[in-house]
């Protein structure tokens, strides 16, 4: 039985259309999956990429803080006070006192002590001690401002915690004042 030429051109085309099936299945569908999953891999790996970029960025960051705090501690490491220099801080409390014409009325020196648990833990925190003073004084207002500002240009660290500035009819023209301040001292 011979084909006719229409039945050879469709055995043809559909010998050419099984051949592209057969290539699909067994070369270009594998390839495509590939190529998907390598491109997954390649956004998966992006994103560490950038995750990275940013803790490089915070890494930076924290280090140049790190920097200006040291410089900053170094700084203040010659403004703590030793314990003779304390000794004349607080002469230098009732001298201006006196030339302002305050009345101390109390002086309450109280160190403050650490847990020996918090020493083990932080040794550079140990190397300071924390004195709390708190005076009570009568004083009008502007030689109290004046104290202040006494206190504020000293050449050692200085906090204040608190400040009541009270109004006693039985003191008046003068204030009562209870202020607070903080001094760090080295061990000697």
């Amino acid at each position: 039985m011979a084909l006719k030429s229409r039945e050879k051109l469709l055995l043809l085309f559909a010998s050419i259309a099984i051949a592209i099936l057969v290539f699909d299945q067994i070369y270009y569908t594998p390839q495509n999956r590939k190529i998907l999953r390598l491109k997954e891999e390649v956004r998966a790996t992006e994103l560490k990429l950038n995750e990275s970029v940013l803790l490089i960025k915070g890494i930076e960051a924290v280090e140049t803080e790190v920097s200006r705090l040291d410089k900053e501690l170094e700084g203040l490491k010659g403004r703590a006070l030793s314990k003779d220099r304390f000794e004349a801080y607080l002469k230098h409390l009732a001298r201006e006192s006196y030339r302002l014409r305050l009345k101390m009325v109390s002086l309450i020196v109280q160190e403050e002590r650490t847990p020996s648990g918090e020493e083990k833990k932080e040794p550079s925190l140990s190397q300071y001690r924390k004195v709390n003073l708190q005076l009570v004084l009568h004083s009008d207002f502007i030689s109290l401002g004046h104290y202040l500002k006494a206190i504020e240009e000293l050449p050692f660290l200085v906090a204040i915690n608190n400040l009541q500035v009270e109004r006693d009819e039985k003191m008046f023209p003068l204030l009562k004042v209870t202020l607070g301040l903080s001094v760090y001292l080295v061990p000697s």
